[in-house]
């Protein structure tokens, strides 16, 4: 019996546009998205450099680029995020133990915060018992420590816990410990279609 849902947050509340950021980039100057720009994004999403130091180090790539046309580009990966699913986590959220679990960076979720403003915001992370964002945890998925510290902290039943996420190589780590997952399928299912799905 599933009484905790824990849930992605890219692409499962909020649309993404991943193409948006690398069209951005591209615009910019930058060739490829390179392994340096993946160590920079993995750092910068556990939390071990600072905002100053991802900056600095896309400006190293994209010598011609200000710092806001920088940033301009990081954020057009956040799309929209429908109101209609944020009626159904309220919903959910009078059933359910919920929490959010979420691999992002700072600039990314300062600037959802402002998009969004604060009352939908607001009305968005009360729906869950906690909101953990990984540059604030310094683990990210798929990494099972981060699954484990969420059934630790909160005396979890893995059975008992379905993890909801866009990702396969997510929701197979969750799974290995015993939760019940959801590897939701962007563009062909929506998180409001969860009753359908026999989870619960």
């Amino acid at each position: 019996m599933i009484d905790t849902i824990i849930f992605d947050f890219g692409d499962i509340f909020i649309n993404l546009n991943k193409q948006g950021t690398i069209s951005g980039l591209q615009k910019l100057g930058m060739t490829e998205w390179n392994s340096e720009c993946d160590r920079l994004n993995l750092l910068f999403e556990t939390g071990d450099i600072s905002y100053d130091d991802f900056l600095d180090g896309f400006q190293k790539q994209l010598p011609n680029a200000s710092l806001e046309e920088i940033l301009q580009a990081w954020n057009a990966v956040l799309a929209d995020f429908p109101a209609y699913r944020l009626e159904f986590l309220k919903e959910l959220s009078k059933k359910y133990r919920l929490f959010l679990l979420s691999n992002t960076d700072s600039i990314h979720i300062a600037t959802f915060e402002k998009t969004s403003g604060i009352s939908f915001y607001t009305d968005f992370y009360n729906c869950f018992e906690k909101v953990y964002f990984s540059f604030d945890m310094g683990l990210r998925k798929p990494d099972p420590k981060i699954y484990q510290f969420l059934l630790d902290k909160h005396n979890l039943v893995p059975q008992n816990t379905l993890f909801v996420d866009d990702k396969k190589e997510n929701t197979d780590s969750a799974a290995n410990l015993g939760i019940q997952v959801w590897n939701l399928q962007v563009g062909q299912e929506d998180v409001v279609d969860l009753f359908s799905k026999n989870l619960l």
